[in-house]
């Protein structure tokens, strides 16, 4: 039976939003809670970068000492060969250690994008060789999964995004990710061309959706549907909160609660991996906190008003049954997180500048016993990540830290394990 899947893209583009910014530690932070939140793909930015090569080494390594739970962590990588092999050739530690097992290789296929975005360097026969190349690359590197994507999917012809999704498959890609990347796209246009491609193909196809028409996660949920109509499984891409390139992305949580409570929705299929939303409202504020965006007040799940109730009306109604006027239980999604930092200010851990007594001071206070030898790591560590977010440490960064020291050094070459 065809089943539902989340491939979060937070670390990739959600970073990339305007006007913010995230540590490497922070994409870090993010991965560790979509394995607590049971999410099955983080794409965890770009391995071919060479500012990103000591963060993929520290995931990596984190993912084998079971950090991040049974998250699968995957590369994105422009459709070109070379951008793949320098990806392919990232390793945890040694030669032999282990690399990324999973990618997304994107290329534009719209006739916009290939007339004024490429401008005569690449046609539409070039853009497949191009793709077919890079597929071909990442498979003979080791890859597992590979997902191709259609940057302006949306705004291809069904002609050529057929011509190009099957040459996809036929090189070896698994899915195919149809990206809404204007956001123009409407619920019956997408469920209607996911159904029919992912039928021709036989491969999921993978939704990505922009919020320009503040119908992000209504278009993913179609295109999931469209999806399960073809018999085939649904990837729906999210970024938490729903942050993202201008109107942002996808929100992961109301795509999540859409599978799980919508109307005509839920039960359609079954979400095809364990979710613990107990963490959900945890994972929500630490990325507002972490990334400077103030949660709206409405904001689904974990805003601060998502289960108030204000009219008489609705009170009166939810005080006799909360199901009256309340969707799901929002015991649910955990508790709004109570950081040290923000109920016992007397000592932080904020930068390069503290010493040892606080920073015993505040792990004691929440419990974190670091193991024998690895303290004076674990503290250089918290004044390297607290300097690099300029931030107080939330609580669970600082239990990362004093669980993984030796994992997290990676981020920072230079700092001995």
């Amino acid at each position: 039976m065809p089943s539902i899947h989340f491939l979060d893209v937070t670390n990739r583009d959600g970073v990339q939003t305007a006007r913010t910014g995230l540590s490497k530690f922070g994409k870090v932070m993010v991965n560790f809670y979509l394995g607590r939140l049971g999410v099955a793909q983080s794409e965890i930015g770009f391995p071919f970068l060479f500012h990103e090569v000591p963060y993929v080494r520290a995931c990596l390594a984190l993912a084998e000492a079971g950090a991040f739970g049974g998250l699968r962590l995957s590369g994105w990588c422009r459709a070109v060969p070379a951008d793949v092999e320098a990806a392919v050739a990232v390793r945890a530690g040694a030669d032999d250690g282990s690399g990324l097992r999973h990618y997304n290789l994107s290329i534009s296929t719209s006739d916009q994008m290939i007339a004024h975005k490429f401008r005569g360097r690449l046609d539409r026969d070039s853009v497949i060789s191009e793709m077919v190349a890079a597929v071909r690359a990442a498979r003979d590197g080791g890859a597992q999964t590979i997902g191709v994507n259609a940057e302006d999917g949306s705004r291809t012809d069904d002609g050529f995004l057929l011509e190009f999704a099957t040459a996809a498959r036929e090189a070896g890609a698994d899915r195919v990710r149809y990206c809404d990347t204007i956001g123009g796209d409407t619920p019956d246009r997408i469920r209607e061309r996911f159904a029919k491609l992912a039928s021709s193909i036989r491969i999921p196809v993978e939704t990505h959706c922009h919020n320009d028409l503040g119908m992000a996660v209504a278009n993913s949920v179609s295109g999931a549907l469209g999806d399960l109509d073809a018999g085939q499984d649904a990837w729906v891409n999210t970024c938490i909160n729903g942050i993202g390139e201008r109107a942002g992305n996808a929100d992961l949580l109301s795509c999540i609660l859409a599978f799980s409570h919508g109307f005509g929705v839920a039960g359609k299929a079954p979400i095809g991996d364990p979710l613990d939303l107990s963490w959900a409202r945890r994972f929500g504020w630490w990325a507002s906190y972490a990334f400077g965006q103030p949660l709206p007040q409405n904001q689904p799940g974990v805003g601060r008003n998502a289960f108030a109730h204000e009219s008489g009306i609705h009170a009166d109604g939810a005080l006799k049954d909360r199901q009256n006027y309340e969707l799901y239980d929002d015991d649910t999604l955990g508790p709004f997180p109570d950081d040290w930092f923000t109920r016992a200010g007397r000592v932080v851990l904020t930068g390069e500048y503290g010493g040892k007594a606080g920073f015993r001071h505040v792990m004691e206070g929440i419990g974190i016993e670091i193991a024998e030898g690895d303290e004076d790591l674990a503290f250089s560590l918290v004044q390297m990540c607290a300097s690099a977010s300029g931030k107080p440490l939330a609580d669970d960064e600082l239990r990362l830290i004093g669980s993984y020291p030796r994992q997290l050094a990676l981020l920072f070459p230079g700092v001995t394990s």
